[in-house]
């Protein structure tokens, strides 16, 4: 597992003494002073997970981002190692939420309207291939090939259950397991060349603006209703908002936008800038979204938040 501290932070996370941090106050537990993330090294939940410790660096907290495979992270949440995953996508993850359910909470949406299925160049929907239906017989088009995300994600699960069970005819087709960015750049590829590729996206992302590409009906038993329609739900470790409160207040209190989120991922993606700077940029131009998230939160020396983050952001 990779563990990555998040830049500008002047001590490092877990490791720090008491005398490092003398300015958290004395009544914030020890295990609520800094917030553990998990990131399944989606573009998406990297922006999120920088909005929110954005905000949380504000009101005095420090942050840790770790680096897991959605299951890992199911795994940390149980087992303490993680504090809060913005990314529980449902019902993508529902195998996985079952079977540790027990080990951690669920506070509510921070996004709703998000998809989540297979898609097709739009040439390539026009070519005739409209739904999952049509895969099969464009077989050799497409290389008989599916790419995917990372090895272990729900998704990827879903598209390999579907080409062993031979719905749709594709049993002798193959999943091509890959990250997020290697997938999009053979999308990008293969686009460019006008050749057919089938390949998991989703909403919010930029390659919704990069790309001209079609969702394909018919996935419902895989991906869900209405091209996978999804609702993103935070994930704590269980109690953590009863031993965090202020924190667990302002994780409630969380609600990102699809125009949002794959505004700030477009940024990052372009290389223009981190997911750090990109989220300290956007929250610097759209401080309304502050006074919502902020709401009943204090900073860790007990004063009221908004001012504080805004100070912070030099607003």
């Amino acid at each position: 597992m990779t563990l990555h501290i998040r830049p500008g932070l002047f001590t490092l996370a877990l490791c720090a003494s008491a005398a490092i941090v003398p300015t958290v106050q004395a009544d914030v537990a020890e295990q609520c002073q800094t917030v553990r993330f998990s990131d399944p090294g989606w573009t998406d939940i990297g922006v999120t997970n920088a909005l929110t410790s954005t905000v949380l660096e504000g009101l005095g907290y420090q942050t840790e981002v770790k680096l897991l495979a959605v299951p890992i992270g199911f795994q940390a949440l149980t087992t303490n190692e993680i504090d809060v995953f913005l990314g529980n996508w449902m019902p993508a993850q529902q195998g996985f939420f079952d079977e540790y359910r027990d080990g951690f909470d669920q506070l509510g949406a921070n996004l709703e309207g998000a998809k989540f299925t297979l898609a097709v160049p739009q040439f390539v929907q026009d070519a005739g291939v409209e739904s999952f239906a049509d895969l099969a017989a464009y077989g050799d088009e497409f290389d008989h090939q599916i790419y995917g995300i990372e090895p272990g994600a729900p998704a990827n699960e879903s598209i390999q259950s579907m080409i062993d069970s031979d719905d749709f005819g594709l049993n002798d087709w193959e999943l091509v397991e890959s990250s997020e960015q290697a997938m999009l750049n053979q999308v990008g590829r293969q686009v460019r060349g006008d050749n057919f590729i089938v390949f998991l996206a989703w909403e919010p992302h930029p390659m919704n603006i990069r790309f001209d590409l079609a969702y394909l009906s018919g996935g419902d038993d895989y991906f869900g209703a209405n091209y996978g329609g999804a609702t993103v739900y935070t994930l704590t470790r269980k109690g953590y908002s009863d031993d965090c409160a202020n924190v667990g207040q302002l994780l409630a209190n969380l609600e990102f936008g699809l125009d949002m989120e794959s505004g700030i991922m477009g940024t990052v993606l372009s290389g223009d800038a981190d997911a750090d700077t990109a989220a300290r940029d956007y929250l610097k131009q759209h401080p309304e979204v502050l006074a919502g998230w902020l709401d009943g939160v204090e900073t860790v020396d007990g004063e009221p938040g908004l001012p504080a983050v805004r100070a912070a952001l030099g607003l």
